[in-house]
């Protein structure tokens, strides 16, 4: 038989936390089709690995790449780190189904300006993401915000019965055509107003589909465990999977209190599938918060509608500058972008080596002045975090970024190197993988990334997009309760 590709003397991470395994993989019509010792066989592309690692490309769980994956498909940013699938739509905030009357309220701006927002169905999206030809994989959650934005006159408020009930239908028709589930960003001002009972009774609309809740807490900050609480309640309610969003201690007076976050994790797994997401990096990155406006750490404006020559500035520079307060500052670059250097160290660490954690970027693709986690996350995770630091070892860390997200988010025949399993794989150096994007100069392609492979397809090469574009729009596929081990398996 001739395969169409054949990688030969691979380290196989599997994706599935084994350790890996010396193997030739080969490849037919778009699929795995064989694993093992195949020094006889033949193929049309013939790769000599030569022992560097091959792994399941990656899942970013975590992205706002929604808009982005259409209007740019190559999507290099992401290529180039070995992700071979993102998951839009997240922290409230999704493409579709949205009908504006006016601009996208904050942080709907994330994903573009008026222009960006013409899916009023998630099935107009489906088809979009489809018809752009786009290079990666894409499955998309359905956001609260751009829920509310559809049907709420006044987003600081919660909604009446009728606006929830119009929520639901259009919630209900998007599972039906294939969302993963529902995203919450209720920390931010337009939804901190929705009452727990609002989140509650939209997600009744996950249960018979088996759909996700994941969410942005109500805060981040010191009423993080009564955050963490209320998002395990609506969970409950459902009967959803619960997936927190970027997990983390924000703001200095929280250092050191990962261990009481991932307690409460651990104690809602017992009972009910819960997991995390995170990043990292101890600097987080959004719009620019008035409420997170301090000077007890650095602030550095991504981007400002304002003064859009301040991209990159340091946001206690701009104010000495202005001779005005940060807070005045802030308002004055308004609607902004920032990044927040707000994290210890040391619980970023602690989040990222649990057990209950999967790797997300977070990336936001239409800052200018980017976070670096839209370029460097997932080596960051193998290089820094894995070989540097000793965290976990490599195999854990691709687990992290591969079956275990597949499996939550229930993508079935990816993230894992089997027979039969989609090809969607990454070659890379376990060596030399590095991020290189850094804060000061973020948008530039990791190091040590031989090869990706989307759907069987080379499209990453020598550190050049081959101009393939073999992504697919990944509806939801059965109950993804059964993604989410007991936690004792997981621990």
């Amino acid at each position: 038989m001739m395969y169409d590709t054949l990688i030969r003397n691979a380290l196989v991470i599997d994706g599935s936390n084994a350790p890996g395994y010396a193997a030739d993989v080969a490849i037919l019509d778009g699929r795995i089709v064989r694993i093992g010792d195949l020094h006889e066989a033949r193929a049309r592309e013939d790769i000599d690995a030569a022992g560097r690692v091959l792994a399941p490309g990656f899942i970013d769980v975590h992205t706002h790449d929604d808009t982005v994956v259409i209007r740019q498909p190559q999507m290099l940013p992401k290529l180039s780190q070995g992700v071979t699938t993102v998951i839009v739509g997240n922290c409230g905030i999704s493409a579709s189904p949205v009908s504006l009357k006016g601009d996208p309220p904050d942080p709907m701006n994330l994903l573009g300006g008026a222009a960006a927002f013409v899916y009023p169905t998630f099935s107009d999206y489906r088809a979009a993401v489809e018809a752009a030809n786009t290079t990666l994989n894409v499955a998309a959650l359905v956001g609260h915000t751009a829920l509310r934005s559809n049907h709420l006159d006044d987003l600081f408020r919660s909604a009446t019965p009728e606006e929830i009930s119009a929520m639901r239908e259009q919630l209900r028709e998007s599972l039906e055509a294939g969302a993963l589930g529902l995203s919450t960003g209720l920390a931010y001002a337009s939804a901190f107003s929705a009452s727990t009972d609002e989140v509650m009774q939209l997600t009744e609309e996950l249960t018979a589909f088996g759909a996700v809740y994941t969410t942005h807490l109500r805060s981040e900050f010191e009423p993080v465990l009564e955050a963490m609480d209320e998002a395990f309640q609506i969970g409950r309610h459902a009967q959803s999977p619960v997936i927190i969003s970027h997990l983390k201690c924000a703001g200095a007076g929280n250092w050191g209190r990962s261990p009481q976050l991932l307690a409460s994790l651990e104690e809602a797994a017992k009972t009910h599938p819960v997991g995390c997401d995170c990043y990292p990096y101890a600097a987080s990155s959004s719009t620019l918060d008035l409420k997170q406006v301090t000077d007890a750490h650095r602030i550095t404006i991504t981007w400002s509608t304002t003064y859009p020559e301040l991209g990159g500035r340091d946001l206690m520079d701009i104010a000495a500058e202005w001779n005005v307060s940060l807070l005045d500052a802030a308002r004055r670059l308004q609607p902004a972008g920032a990044v927040y250097y707000g994290m210890d160290e040391a619980d970023v660490r602690r989040i990222l080596a649990h057990p209950l954690s999967m790797v997300g970027s977070d990336g936001l693709p239409e800052d200018p002045f980017p976070h670096p986690r839209l370029w460097g996350a997932f080596p960051r995770v193998l290089g820094h975090f894995s070989r540097d630091v000793g965290l976990f070892p490599l195999h854990t860390a691709v687990h992290k970024m591969t079956g275990l997200s597949a499996a939550r988010f229930g993508l079935k025949e990816r993230g894992e190197i089997r027979e039969g399993h989609w090809a969607d794989l990454v070659l890379f150096d376990p060596l030399t993988i590095r991020d290189v994007a850094d804060f000061n100069d973020p948008q530039r392609a990791a190091e040590g990334i031989d090869g990706v492979w989307v759907n069987g397809v080379l499209s990453y090469s020598a550190g050049q997009a081959t101009g393939k574009r073999e992504g697919r729009f990944l509806a939801r596929q059965g109950n993804l309760r059964a993604g989410f081990q007991p936690l004792q398996n997981s621990l």
